[in-house]
């Protein structure tokens, strides 16, 4: 059905990119791993105040998973976390 939608198909872009057409230059990636998962992990805690600090920006918000390589379970675990804090006045929702 796309296909014929404004004159695009997908399978001469394909061709395009295969034969070098848009040459894009490769960076290299490390590869990612998750700083909770593991033997020595630390476990997220809401009275951990210096871990959880690390995972909030300046201005106060949730830095997401692709800033600092969190799982997405462990991402969800990490905002309850520190949401929870918050709640109880450990941390401030926002910094000033």
């Amino acid at each position: 059905m796309y296909n014929n939608r404004r004159g695009r198909d997908k399978d001469k872009d394909k061709d395009k990119n295969a034969q070098g057409g848009a040459m894009r230059r490769s960076m290299f990636r490390r590869p990612k791993s998750c700083p909770f998962s593991g033997d020595n992990a630390p476990v997220i805690d809401y009275k951990d105040l210096p871990l959880l600090e690390r995972y909030v920006s300046e201005r106060g918000k949730i830095a997401p998973s692709r800033i600092g390589t969190v799982s997405q379970k462990k991402q969800r675990d990490l905002a309850n976390a520190i949401k929870r804090a918050r709640f109880l006045g450990l941390m401030p929702y926002v910094v000033q």
